[in-house]
């Protein structure tokens, strides 16, 4: 069934293949993804939307040697396949296996590291010019797509490379018609003519000979320019400095090659528009690449079910459905996201209050500080973002929002760990990089109905505040209809035990009941990060012989240290032993596992304070 493709250990098979055959491994590949990613999961739409370019780049550039550097990842597979994993697949995104990224430890072909989106210019223009200054001759090509053109760092990048005059190439997979639809023989045969060696000897040979006569230069080049923007949308790309070809059809290997051969001759910033559909050859994923980009595993046949599970609502749908509620009572409401709608619950809010919904795109930097003006004009902005892209807004979160301590809410969805995307997704650091800035409020909800009632308490205040959430479900718990909110900075004890007092933040607070029912042991929903109640933690110091802080975060920094801090600042020596994520990367698996690896479960929470109590002194 894969004959052609498993006889391609390595890119260097690849370019011993007639060019007349790479139609047939498109298909073979094509169809071994759908296969693969049916089995374990993965995104999809984008990986078969990438599938003609990925053999066109490995078929013309000389990888290792050259540089090709992938944008997010969403568009690796056909990457990863073709450069030695594909049996790989199997395991993609399992504990052991393959990550579903690009990972420099995994292969020599994945030139740097990605999860994060927009990154590959700024890196590739790096490779460009230590190649240059070590004078190897290795070609940089940066791929970026999948919506990544929308953020602000992709433009930073051009900017830069085209003052340089930096030797890359940056190509754009345009898989979304984001620029141009214009895709068809006219821009094939165009794009070829102006990536040939005869035009741009006469262009380069012509602009020289027109030097000396700078009006007539100017003049020229503005024709230039205009003639090509009849056809094409290059006049952006040219301003930065760049050469600007395209754009041509991304699934006509034919016109790849021949274009990618004639570019990899020239010199300079060169941009290759690119424009792809994903989902290609899958029906399903073409109809809905929204809901093909990650998926379950599937049947392929009848493809991802639409119906609902009727199972516990996620912490992502509680949200969105807080949301809307909170919408209908407060015209102040907004809503914002960076380009993860369906991702952060966002969907029906959309739909039922659009004049009040806000897609920024890429670009959480912008998303922050978009909220901070809504909030400075007596709007109450909720920013609803991924953990880890939080950490990209940083500055913004320190000075526009909480320098100024406007009220804006941070809906801090995937806190903790995630499971298969790995450590790119993981939302560990939220705690530590959140507790140090003045005037923020850091709630942690420990399941379904308590997080409605926080997102509520952080709308009442009028000063930065967030709420961190897991991703998946919760514990099960019904969700009051009445919102209500919760007493500031106060904690709550959960049962009442001896000598270990076992004091647990957000979703930890499960584990931390069934490990106490073995050690006898005080749990407390501590509830708040900041402000922390103190007085709760100095009266349990008081009466217990050892205290436990809990969290799904980094210890370095986290919960845990703002406990040391208060125990510290009182001068009580009461023994605190802090559980948390260990200060390392954490790696792509099961959530459930990886917490256990991490003694983050019942059973490795019980074993750890058994350990302490054991070295304590009578």
């Amino acid at each position: 069934m894969y004959d052609l493709l498993n006889s391609i250990s390595n890119p260097a098979d690849l370019r011993l293949l007639d060019r007349k055959h790479l139609k047939v491994l498109a298909t073979e590949l094509r169809e071994f993804i759908l296969e693969s990613v049916s089995k374990t999961g993965g995104h999809l739409a984008s990986n078969l939307g990438a599938i003609e370019l990925t053999i066109a780049l490995h078929y013309v550039y000389n990888t290792p040697h050259d540089l090709l550097v992938w944008d997010v990842g969403h568009q690796s597979y056909p990457h990863k396949i073709l450069t030695g994993r594909r049996e790989g697949m199997a395991k993609l995104r399992m504990k052991g296996g393959l990550a579903g990224f690009p990972k420099r430890e995994e292969s020599e072909y994945d030139t740097f590291g990605v999860g994060h989106s927009s990154t590959s210019i700024s890196a590739a223009l790096g490779m460009a010019v230590a190649s240059k200054l070590k004078g190897d001759n290795r070609h940089a090509v940066a791929i970026i797509g999948d919506g990544a053109m929308t953020a602000g760092m992709a433009f930073e990048a051009l900017n830069n490379a085209g003052a340089m005059d930096a030797n890359m190439l940056v190509i754009l997979n345009d898989n979304d018609m984001s620029i141009s639809p214009n895709v068809g023989a006219l821009n094939n045969y165009l794009s070829k003519l102006i990536s040939g060696s005869l035009y741009n000897k006469v262009r380069k040979n012509g602009s020289k000979l027109l030097e000396a006569a700078p009006p007539l230069h100017e003049f020229v080049r503005k024709t230039e320019e205009h003639f090509k923007g009849m056809f094409t949308p290059s006049t952006l790309f040219e301003e930065f400095g760049f050469h600007y070809f395209g754009p041509i059809d991304g699934h006509d290997i034919d016109t790849l090659i021949d274009t990618l051969n004639n570019i990899r001759e020239l010199d300079g910033p060169r941009f290759l528009h690119v424009v792809t559909r994903k989902g290609q050859g899958y029906k399903l994923a073409e109809n809905d690449p929204v809901l093909y980009h990650g998926v379950s595993k599937f049947d392929r046949t009848n493809g991802i079910s639409g119906g609902k599970s009727g199972g516990k609502p996620s912490y992502t749908q509680i949200f969105g459905d807080w949301l809307c509620d909170m919408a209908k009572q407060d015209t102040r409401l907004v809503g914002i996201t960076p380009a993860m709608r369906e991702g952060s619950g966002m969907v029906r809010f959309q739909q039922e209050h659009p004049d009040r919904y806000f897609d920024t795109g890429i670009a959480e930097q912008h998303a922050v500080t978009f909220a901070a003006g809504l909030a400075c004009e007596g709007m109450k902005p909720v920013v609803a973002i991924y953990s880890t892209f939080l950490q990209r807004a940083y500055d913004q979160l320190i000075h526009d929002v909480a320098l100024q301590n406007l009220p804006v809410v941070f809906a801090i969805d995937r806190a903790g760990l995630v499971g298969a995307d790995g450590p790119t997704h993981a939302g560990v650091y939220d705690i530590a990089y959140m507790r140090c800035i003045p005037n923020m409020t850091i709630l942690t909800p420990a399941d379904e109905n308590e997080c409605q009632q926080m997102l509520y308490t952080a709308f009442q205040l009028n000063t930065p505040t967030a709420v961190r959430y897991p991703r998946g479900t919760g514990p099960g718990i019904v969700i009051e209809q009445a919102m209500t909110a919760i007493p500031l900075g106060k904690g709550e004890i959960r049962r009442r035990g001896q000598k270990v007092a076992l004091l647990a933040f957000g979703p930890m607070l499960q584990p931390a009941m069934q490990a106490a029912e073995a050690l006898n042991a005080t749990v407390v929903n501590m509830r708040f990060v900041k402000p922390l109640d103190n007085a709760l933690v100095e009266e349990l110091a008081h009466s217990h012989d050892l205290l436990v802080s809990i969290e799904e975060g980094c210890i370095m920094g986290g919960a845990g240290s703002a406990i040391s801090e208060a125990l510290a600042s009182a001068g009580i020596t009461t023994p605190l032993l802090q559980l948390g994520l260990p200060d390392s990367y954490i790696e792509h698996g099961d959530p459930i596992g990886l917490l256990a690896d991490c003694g983050l479960n019942a059973a490795g929470i019980e074993q750890s304070v058994r350990n302490r109590l054991s070295v304590l002194p009578a």
